[in-house]
């Protein structure tokens, strides 16, 4: 039976003409929910500058690619309401003073982690795919652990920070990386010792709760799902689905060799981290670290690793091709970073570069 795949994207809201961050969220919320009569896929995220939504899960990537369509085209359609645009950058280009979201939460995150707080208006995509138990989930986060930076790679769109090309592909991994829980894990070898570990972690009071466990890959606390949480939100539609579908075909595998009796790479992770860095900042241009040796190889290397190793998954759910495809697509034509990089190297201004990516963000 193939897995259901369900991604949660962060949006990035604009001023409609200047391309300036805005704190629109509350009306753009309350305009979705009007649209929606009330059952609105869309939520409230840390800052006012953001809105988030969920897709529902599903087997088929074409079902998965036409919702992540329509959920960005009602944000656009919300946000015009509002006077501003939706625009999937995984940080601001133009400078910024991020405003934190309403609510207790939001309050406490605030308060604790000051600075780090204020400065994280990034927008990240989320991948749930299904696994069967928690047991199930752990296996395949252990084994996991070494292709998560080529999904960073992949899906890297954040080069510029308060209006500064900051040389990184994804400074929004950078930023994100300020939290205490976030980043790679160890290896844990059972269900039990996972959630040993994650409540001697919230018992820690640095963590407010189980949604603080920022992991790249966690389980999550509400679903039966393994969450992969280390990707910038996709700039172009296509890539989050080709990020969708590698990510669940990378749990698959994963499941099988766990099932076979295959043990996980014991890397540490010190190495995972120099992995991780090294993909912020090269995207797939530069290069990365090769997940079976972790030692440096061209960036395409690594990406046509990472499809190698999932082949036969690809294969078993029909999605070979497609996968193969966008692969090609993205490394012939770069990533987000890329197109935001050639469009002020066209424009010469970062808020026409914005003005592209709003338009790109609907595909």
């Amino acid at each position: 039976m193939v897995r259901t795949v369900g991604v949660e994207e962060e949006l990035l809201l604009v001023d409609e003409q200047s391309g300036d961050p805005r704190a629109l969220s509350t009306a753009v919320l309350a305009l979705a929910e009007r649209r929606a009569e009330g059952d609105s896929v869309f939520e409230q995220e840390l800052h006012r500058q953001q809105v988030e939504f969920a897709t529902e899960p599903r087997s088929d990537m074409r079902e998965l690619a036409d919702e992540i369509l329509r959920w960005r085209a009602e944000a656009a359609h919300s946000a015009a309401g509002a006077g501003g645009a939706v625009v999937a950058l995984a940080t601001a280009p133009l400078p910024v003073s991020p405003s934190i979201g309403d609510g207790e939460r939001y309050r406490w995150l605030a308060d604790t982690y000051g600075l780090t707080t204020q400065e994280q208006l990034t927008c990240g995509c989320h991948v749930h795919v299904s696994v069967e138990s928690d047991e199930e989930g752990v296996a395949v986060l252990d084994r996991i652990r070494p292709w998560l930076a080529v999904l960073l790679a992949l899906s890297a769109n954040s080069p510029f920070w308060q209006g500064q090309d900051t040389t990184y592909s994804s400074y929004r991994s950078r930023v994100w990386g300020r939290w205490p829980s976030s980043g790679p894990v160890e290896i844990f070898g059972s269900a039990r010792r996972y959630h040993d570990e994650v409540r001697a972690l919230v018992d820690t009071g640095v963590l407010r709760d189980k949604g603080m466990i920022y992991f790249d890959a966690r389980l999550s606390h509400r679903y039966p799902t393994v969450e992969i949480r280390v990707a910038d939100v996709c700039l172009d539609p296509a890539d989050a689905v080709l990020l969708a579908t590698l990510a669940r075909a990378l749990v698959e595998t994963a499941a099988r060799a766990w099932r076979a009796g295959e043990p996980p790479e014991p890397y540490g992770v010190g190495l995972l981290r120099m992995a991780a860095w090294q993909a912020g900042r090269s995207g797939v241009e530069g290069p990365l670290l090769h997940p079976a040796t972790m030692r440096p190889v061209p960036g395409p290397e690594a990406v046509r690793a990472l499809l190698a190793q999932v082949r036969d998954a690809l294969e078993d759910s029909g999605d070979l091709r497609a996968a193969t495809e966008g692969v090609e697509r993205v490394l012939e034509r770069g990533t987000g970073a890329r197109f935001q990089r050639d469009a002020l190297a066209r424009t010469g201004s970062l808020r026409d570069t914005v003005a592209e990516c709003v338009a790109r963000t609907r595909g």
